[in-house]
Protein backbone atom coordinates (compact mmCIF):
# COMPACT_ATOMS: atom_id res chain seq x y z
CA UNK A 1 0.00 0.00 0.00
CA UNK A 2 2.00 2.58 -1.43
CA UNK A 3 2.62 5.62 1.05
CA UNK A 4 0.16 4.46 3.76
CA UNK A 5 0.37 2.52 6.46
CA UNK A 6 1.26 -1.55 5.95
CA UNK A 7 -2.26 -3.84 6.88
CA UNK A 8 -1.71 -5.86 9.47
CA UNK A 9 -1.69 -9.65 8.55
CA UNK A 10 -4.71 -11.71 9.52
CA UNK A 11 -2.73 -13.96 11.79
CA UNK A 12 -1.81 -10.94 14.06
CA UNK A 13 -5.29 -10.17 14.28
CA UNK A 14 -6.33 -12.80 15.52
CA UNK A 15 -3.16 -13.29 17.61
CA UNK A 16 -4.29 -9.55 19.09
CA UNK A 17 -7.79 -10.48 19.70
CA UNK A 18 -7.08 -13.62 21.37
CA UNK A 19 -4.29 -11.97 23.41
CA UNK A 20 -6.75 -8.97 24.30
CA UNK A 21 -9.22 -11.80 25.62
CA UNK A 22 -6.93 -13.39 27.78
CA UNK A 23 -5.31 -9.85 29.10
CA UNK A 24 -8.93 -8.90 30.01
CA UNK A 25 -9.85 -11.79 31.71
CA UNK A 26 -12.76 -13.15 29.47
CA UNK A 27 -10.43 -16.24 28.80
CA UNK A 28 -9.16 -16.76 32.18
CA UNK A 29 -5.80 -19.24 33.61
CA UNK A 30 -6.47 -22.91 32.89
CA UNK A 31 -9.39 -21.73 30.08
CA UNK A 32 -9.39 -23.67 26.45
CA UNK A 33 -8.33 -21.42 23.51
CA UNK A 34 -10.10 -21.70 20.29
CA UNK A 35 -9.28 -24.40 18.63
CA UNK A 36 -6.95 -24.13 15.05
CA UNK A 37 -10.64 -24.93 13.54
CA UNK A 38 -12.90 -22.88 15.46
CA UNK A 39 -10.27 -20.04 14.92
CA UNK A 40 -10.73 -21.60 10.52
CA UNK A 41 -14.70 -20.85 11.00
CA UNK A 42 -15.00 -17.74 13.09
CA UNK A 43 -12.35 -15.17 10.98
CA UNK A 44 -13.01 -17.27 7.94
CA UNK A 45 -8.71 -18.16 6.94
CA UNK A 46 -6.82 -20.48 6.70
CA UNK A 47 -5.51 -23.32 8.75
CA UNK A 48 -1.88 -22.05 8.24
CA UNK A 49 -3.13 -18.67 9.43
CA UNK A 50 -5.01 -19.94 12.05
CA UNK A 51 -2.15 -22.16 13.67
CA UNK A 52 0.24 -19.10 12.99
CA UNK A 53 -1.91 -16.96 15.78
CA UNK A 54 -1.82 -19.83 18.01
CA UNK A 55 1.90 -20.13 17.78
CA UNK A 56 2.31 -16.24 18.78
CA UNK A 57 0.35 -16.64 21.77
CA UNK A 58 2.50 -19.92 22.84
CA UNK A 59 5.72 -17.98 21.77
CA UNK A 60 5.05 -14.98 24.66
CA UNK A 61 4.17 -17.30 26.97
CA UNK A 62 0.50 -16.91 27.39
CA UNK A 63 -0.79 -20.34 26.33
CA UNK A 64 0.34 -24.05 26.56
CA UNK A 65 -0.38 -27.07 24.79
CA UNK A 66 -1.74 -29.37 27.12
CA UNK A 67 -1.72 -33.43 25.49
CA UNK A 68 -5.46 -34.44 25.37
CA UNK A 69 -7.09 -30.93 26.43
CA UNK A 70 -5.74 -28.90 23.67
CA UNK A 71 -4.20 -25.50 23.93
CA UNK A 72 -4.93 -23.59 27.18
CA UNK A 73 -4.05 -20.39 29.14
CA UNK A 74 -1.04 -20.57 31.15
CA UNK A 75 -2.15 -20.67 34.80
CA UNK A 76 0.74 -20.88 36.35
CA UNK A 77 1.23 -17.61 38.85
CA UNK A 78 4.31 -16.02 37.94
CA UNK A 79 7.20 -15.54 40.46
CA UNK A 80 7.64 -12.34 41.90
CA UNK A 81 11.72 -12.07 42.05
CA UNK A 82 12.33 -8.86 44.14
CA UNK A 83 16.49 -9.30 43.56
CA UNK A 84 16.62 -6.63 47.00
CA UNK A 85 14.50 -8.53 49.28
CA UNK A 86 15.68 -11.84 48.11
CA UNK A 87 19.45 -11.16 48.67
CA UNK A 88 19.27 -9.05 51.91
CA UNK A 89 21.76 -10.32 54.94
CA UNK A 90 18.40 -10.42 56.69
CA UNK A 91 16.97 -12.74 54.65
CA UNK A 92 20.12 -15.71 54.22
CA UNK A 93 21.38 -14.23 58.24
CA UNK A 94 18.17 -15.33 59.95
CA UNK A 95 18.56 -19.21 58.43
CA UNK A 96 15.89 -18.79 55.56
CA UNK A 97 16.60 -19.83 52.19
CA UNK A 98 16.52 -16.54 49.52
CA UNK A 99 14.21 -18.56 47.54
CA UNK A 100 11.44 -18.23 50.28
CA UNK A 101 11.65 -14.20 49.74
CA UNK A 102 10.00 -15.23 46.21
CA UNK A 103 7.33 -17.97 46.56
CA UNK A 104 5.09 -16.22 49.06
CA UNK A 105 4.74 -20.21 50.85
CA UNK A 106 4.19 -21.88 47.42
CA UNK A 107 6.06 -25.24 47.25
CA UNK A 108 9.90 -25.00 46.18
CA UNK A 109 11.93 -27.86 45.29
CA UNK A 110 15.55 -29.32 43.88
CA UNK A 111 15.10 -32.17 41.83
CA UNK A 112 18.17 -32.77 40.51
CA UNK A 113 21.48 -31.45 42.37
CA UNK A 114 25.44 -32.32 42.34
CA UNK A 115 28.32 -30.48 44.12
CA UNK A 116 31.91 -31.51 42.82
CA UNK A 117 34.89 -29.66 42.59
CA UNK A 118 36.33 -28.98 38.82
CA UNK A 119 38.44 -26.50 37.30
CA UNK A 120 37.29 -23.18 37.09
CA UNK A 121 35.67 -22.40 33.85
CA UNK A 122 37.59 -19.18 31.71
CA UNK A 123 34.80 -17.13 31.63
CA UNK A 124 34.30 -17.46 35.48
CA UNK A 125 37.97 -17.43 36.50
CA UNK A 126 38.62 -13.36 36.07
CA UNK A 127 35.55 -12.57 38.27
CA UNK A 128 36.83 -14.85 40.86
CA UNK A 129 40.46 -13.50 40.76
CA UNK A 130 41.82 -17.05 39.81
CA UNK A 131 43.91 -18.07 37.40
CA UNK A 132 41.72 -20.24 34.50
CA UNK A 133 41.65 -23.81 35.66
CA UNK A 134 41.91 -23.06 39.42
CA UNK A 135 40.28 -25.46 41.38
CA UNK A 136 36.45 -24.43 42.40
CA UNK A 137 33.73 -26.10 43.93
CA UNK A 138 30.53 -26.45 41.49
CA UNK A 139 26.99 -26.28 42.87
CA UNK A 140 24.15 -27.54 40.36
CA UNK A 141 20.53 -27.24 40.73
CA UNK A 142 17.17 -27.48 39.16
CA UNK A 143 14.46 -25.89 41.36
CA UNK A 144 10.99 -26.54 40.83
CA UNK A 145 7.77 -24.23 41.99
CA UNK A 146 4.82 -26.47 42.22
CA UNK A 147 6.36 -28.99 40.56
CA UNK A 148 7.31 -27.13 37.39
CA UNK A 149 10.76 -26.65 36.49
CA UNK A 150 11.29 -22.69 36.45
CA UNK A 151 15.47 -22.50 36.79
CA UNK A 152 18.96 -23.77 36.60
CA UNK A 153 21.44 -22.50 38.60
CA UNK A 154 25.09 -23.06 38.59
CA UNK A 155 27.49 -21.60 41.31
CA UNK A 156 31.00 -21.53 41.40
CA UNK A 157 33.37 -20.62 44.61
CA UNK A 158 36.85 -20.71 45.24
CA UNK A 159 38.09 -24.09 46.49
CA UNK A 160 40.66 -22.64 49.28
CA UNK A 161 37.55 -20.65 50.43
CA UNK A 162 34.94 -23.20 50.99
CA UNK A 163 37.32 -26.12 51.38
CA UNK A 164 35.74 -28.40 54.44
CA UNK A 165 32.49 -26.42 54.61
CA UNK A 166 28.87 -27.91 54.35
CA UNK A 167 29.35 -25.73 50.82
CA UNK A 168 30.85 -28.98 49.17
CA UNK A 169 27.79 -30.94 50.52
CA UNK A 170 24.54 -31.29 48.68
CA UNK A 171 22.66 -29.84 52.01
CA UNK A 172 24.48 -26.68 52.66
CA UNK A 173 22.48 -26.11 55.44
CA UNK A 174 20.12 -23.07 56.78
CA UNK A 175 20.34 -20.17 55.38
CA UNK A 176 22.50 -21.81 52.92
CA UNK A 177 25.61 -20.79 50.74
CA UNK A 178 25.66 -17.28 51.67
CA UNK A 179 25.62 -18.31 55.42
CA UNK A 180 27.97 -20.66 55.47
CA UNK A 181 30.27 -18.01 53.51
CA UNK A 182 29.79 -16.13 56.71
CA UNK A 183 30.56 -17.96 59.23
CA UNK A 184 33.68 -18.96 57.41
CA UNK A 185 34.31 -14.96 57.77
CA UNK A 186 33.55 -13.77 54.03
CA UNK A 187 30.14 -13.03 54.31
CA UNK A 188 28.39 -11.35 51.17
CA UNK A 189 28.34 -7.40 51.73
CA UNK A 190 27.58 -6.20 47.89
CA UNK A 191 25.85 -8.06 44.96
CA UNK A 192 26.14 -6.98 41.14
CA UNK A 193 23.73 -8.98 38.43
CA UNK A 194 23.44 -9.26 35.03
CA UNK A 195 20.73 -9.71 33.19
CA UNK A 196 19.92 -11.00 29.39
CA UNK A 197 17.32 -13.02 27.12
CA UNK A 198 17.86 -14.93 24.74
CA UNK A 199 16.36 -17.64 23.23
CA UNK A 200 16.98 -21.49 25.27
CA UNK A 201 19.71 -23.97 23.90
CA UNK A 202 17.95 -27.70 23.01
CA UNK A 203 19.02 -28.47 26.44
CA UNK A 204 17.75 -25.98 28.30
CA UNK A 205 14.93 -25.97 26.83
CA UNK A 206 14.30 -29.67 27.75
CA UNK A 207 15.36 -29.63 31.69
CA UNK A 208 13.19 -26.32 31.75
CA UNK A 209 9.99 -28.42 29.59
CA UNK A 210 9.89 -24.77 27.78
CA UNK A 211 7.09 -24.69 25.24
CA UNK A 212 8.01 -23.29 21.70
CA UNK A 213 9.25 -20.01 21.36
CA UNK A 214 10.03 -19.61 25.21
CA UNK A 215 12.78 -17.29 25.90
CA UNK A 216 14.78 -18.08 29.15
CA UNK A 217 16.12 -14.92 31.28
CA UNK A 218 20.44 -15.65 32.10
CA UNK A 219 21.31 -13.87 35.45
CA UNK A 220 24.75 -14.09 36.37
CA UNK A 221 25.10 -12.65 40.15
CA UNK A 222 28.64 -11.94 41.40
CA UNK A 223 28.92 -11.61 45.14
CA UNK A 224 31.55 -9.88 47.23
CA UNK A 225 32.74 -10.17 50.76
CA UNK A 226 34.62 -7.22 52.77
CA UNK A 227 36.76 -4.95 50.74
CA UNK A 228 35.88 -6.36 47.34
CA UNK A 229 36.88 -10.18 47.76
CA UNK A 230 34.55 -11.92 45.20
CA UNK A 231 33.23 -15.25 46.63
CA UNK A 232 30.56 -16.70 44.37
CA UNK A 233 29.77 -16.64 40.38
CA UNK A 234 26.00 -17.71 39.90
CA UNK A 235 25.15 -18.29 36.61
CA UNK A 236 21.59 -18.78 36.38
CA UNK A 237 18.81 -19.38 33.45
CA UNK A 238 15.62 -18.80 33.87
CA UNK A 239 12.04 -19.61 31.96
CA UNK A 240 11.17 -16.19 31.14
CA UNK A 241 7.31 -17.51 30.94
CA UNK A 242 7.15 -18.04 34.68
CA UNK A 243 8.83 -15.04 36.54
CA UNK A 244 8.31 -11.38 37.22
CA UNK A 245 11.46 -9.42 37.79
CA UNK A 246 11.10 -6.34 39.97
CA UNK A 247 14.27 -3.65 41.33
CA UNK A 248 13.62 -1.24 43.90
CA UNK A 249 15.49 1.83 44.43
CA UNK A 250 15.73 5.22 45.91
CA UNK A 251 15.05 8.18 44.01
Amino acid sequence: MPGGAVPTPPYRRIADDLRRRILDGDLPPGAVVPSENVLVEQYEVAAETARRALAVLAAEGLTEARRGSGTRVRSFRPILRQAGRRLSAEQWGSGRSVWQADLDQRPMAVDSASVDQRPCPGRIAGALGLEEGAPVWVRDRRYLVEGAPVMLATSYLPAEMVAGSAITRLDSGPGGTYARLAELGWAPTDFREQVRVRMPLPEEALALALGAGTPVVLIARFAFARDGVPVEVNEMTLDASRYLMEWEFPA
